[in-house]
């Protein structure tokens, strides 16, 4: 199946030749951080993790976002999901590289990875958050691949696949209840010291996942001759807009809990994000953005005029995405180290090549995306036809 790939437009080949561009240059820039280090980044010893770290956050829950398909289809018999579900199952893999390169990245010295093998423990969230992505990721290549071959033979997937299917439902939500857990294990950072971290992540994955696949749905139908279905994005436009009402309800109970019984460990961090603090706030605009967004996008997605309308469908999911992600990529993370524990405020902002090679992360996350919707689209037109 992997002919597909190799087989395209001017378009098509223009389009990977930018990623080629975008990775060439992130790697560039790579290559500077390794002999630099890391000192060329906007991290310091109050805040050790940022910018890469944030993405990592970010698309563990696009990658989990993928499970709002794979259930409904295998676990609920909806047969309409049949023709989107292998683009959820493909889009978990690209965003589950972006997310392990983006920790590659982290590190400085890629070669301490294998610290988390070498000198692995139980008691290690880190040892566990390494089990889950990498677990996932087979489970997706090897269901999708094996679904998507039988499906072009005109025939049902083996049996043995069941099983797989199966196991990755409870996979794909550990995911992010993993990554939730290493930040709210950590006693010393109040903003992330909270039982509702984990669902609070669960409810963002499952509206920016399914999001970027209705973009990426819509996108598919206007350059190939493959037609995800408008049943199929209505369904998805449903479940995005009941889980961003429950990403910022749960979000309100932070703000409620933390103002009404007085928590000052737990409100600085609020108040620095949304207020600024000692006159430090650079992510006070950024905040109250994102904020805007989401609740916009909220507002077009629940009367079913404006849902039914794909062109504004379209916008909410844009909007959700990039809300979200400010929410959960430059918020959540920064703010954890801000104040830190003695309350002083030493601000975060990432740098131009720390952003530069994250746009090569994310363009190799887009590059095998690319690929694996390709020999996609190229054999549900080969069974059409």
């Amino acid at each position: 199946m992997l002919e597909y790939a190799i087989k395209g437009d001017k378009k098509y080949y223009g389009w990977i030749a930018v990623l080629l561009g975008l990775i060439g240059v992130g790697f560039g820039f790579y290559l500077w951080q390794l002999k630099f280090g890391l000192g060329i980044t906007g991290l310091s010893r109050d805040v050790s993790w940022g910018f890469y770290i944030a993405q990592l956050t970010y698309m563990v829950g696009v990658a989990a976002g993928g499970v709002m398909v794979v259930m409904p289809y295998y676990l609920h018999d909806y047969k309409a999901f049949g023709r989107i579900t292998i683009l959820g199952e493909f889009l978990a893999i690209a965003s589950l590289i972006v997310c392990m390169l983006s920790v590659v990245v982290d590190l400085g010295q890629p070669m301490r990875l294998f610290n988390v093998i070498i000198h692995f423990s139980p008691h290690s969230m880190l040892f566990y958050d390494m089990i889950v992505l990498n677990g996932y990721l087979f489970l997706n290549l090897v269901i999708g691949w094996n679904v998507l071959q039988a499906e072009r033979n005109g025939t049902h997937y083996p049996k043995w696949v069941t099983p797989l299917i199966y196991l990755s439902i409870p996979f794909a939500i550990s995911i992010h209840t993993v990554t939730a857990f290493l930040y709210c294990g950590l006693p010393g950072r109040h903003f992330w010291l909270t039982a509702i971290l984990a669902p609070r992540f669960l409810a963002s994955a499952f509206a920016a996942g399914p999001a970027l696949l209705v973009l990426l749905s819509l996108i598919i139908r206007k350059v190939s001759n493959f037609d995800p279905g408008r049943e199929q994005i209505q369904t998805l436009a449903k479940i995005i807009t009941y889980a961003l009402i429950a990403n910022l309800f749960f979000f309100g109970c932070e703000i409620f809990v933390a103002f009404y019984s007085n928590i000052p460990g737990h409100m600085d961090h609020i108040k620095y994000l949304f207020v600024g603090m000692h006159g430090h706030g650079v992510l006070v605009p950024w905040m109250w953005t994102s904020m805007a967004l989401m609740v916009l996008a909220l507002i077009l997605l629940i009367p079913p005029i404006t849902r039914h309308n794909e062109s504004v469908l379209a916008v909410a999911c844009v909007m959700l995405f990039i809300g979200a992600w400010i929410d959960k990529g430059l918020g959540l993370i920064s703010a954890g180290f801000v104040p830190n524990p003695l309350h002083e405020v030493n601000e975060y902002m990432p740098t131009f090549p720390e952003v530069m090679i994250t746009i090569g992360v994310y363009a190799i996350g887009a590059l095998v995306l690319t690929i694996l919707y390709k020999v996609t689209i190229g054999v549900k037109e080969e069974v059409r036809a």
